[in-house]
C-alpha cells in the first residue's frame, strides 16, 4: 500500500511538472514570437503519453485509485486555484492601477501554477516524512 501511494505521488508530481513546462513554453513562445518551444513541449508530452499508454504495467499503475486521487489533487493546485487567483488579481490590479504596466495574464497564471505545484510537492514530502516517522515508531 505504501508503494502505491509513493508511485501515485511521483506520477502526479511528474505530470504536474509536465503541464507546467507546457504553460511556461506557451509564455516563452508568446514572448519570442516563435512557436517552437510550445511545439517541443507538446511533442514531449505526446511521447510520454504514448509510452505510458503502450507500456502495460505503467498503464495499470495509472488506473489505480490513489493515482487518480493524487492527480485530482495536483490539478486543483496546478490549474483550479491559479486560474481563479490570476483572474482575481489581474482584475483587481487593473482596476486600481490601470493595465499599462501589468504583465500578461498567462505569465501570472504560470507563476501561480508554479507556486501551486511547489505547494503540492512540499505537501507530499511532509506527508511522506510524517508517514515514515509513524511507521518507524510502530516498528
Amino acid at each position: 500500500m505504501h508503494n502505491v501511494r509513493r508511485y501515485a505521488d511521483v506520477i502526479a508530481s511528474l505530470e504536474g511538472l509536465m503541464w507546467l513546462a507546457l504553460g511556461w513554453s506557451i509564455t516563452l513562445s508568446i514572448y519570442q514570437g516563435n512557436p517552437e518551444p510550445t511545439l517541443a513541449a507538446i511533442l514531449l508530452i505526446a511521447t510520454l503519453v504514448f509510452f505510458s499508454w503502450v507500456h502495460r504495467p505503467f498503464r495499470l499503475l495509472i488506473r489505480r485509485y490513489h493515482v487518480r486521487k493524487r492527480r485530482t489533487d495536483m490539478w486543483i493546485h496546478l490549474l483550479g486555484l491559479p486560474l481563479l487567483l490570476a483572474m482575481f488579481f489581474h482584475i483587481l490590479l487593473d482596476a486600481l492601477f490601470g493595465g499599462a504596466w501589468l504583465p500578461p495574464k498567462m505569465l501570472a497564471v504560470n507563476i501561480l501554477a508554479s507556486a501551486g505545484w511547489l505547494t503540492f510537492v512540499v505537501t507530499l514530502l511532509v506527508k511522506f516524512v510524517i508517514h515514515s516517522v509513524k511507521s518507524a515508531k510502530k516498528a
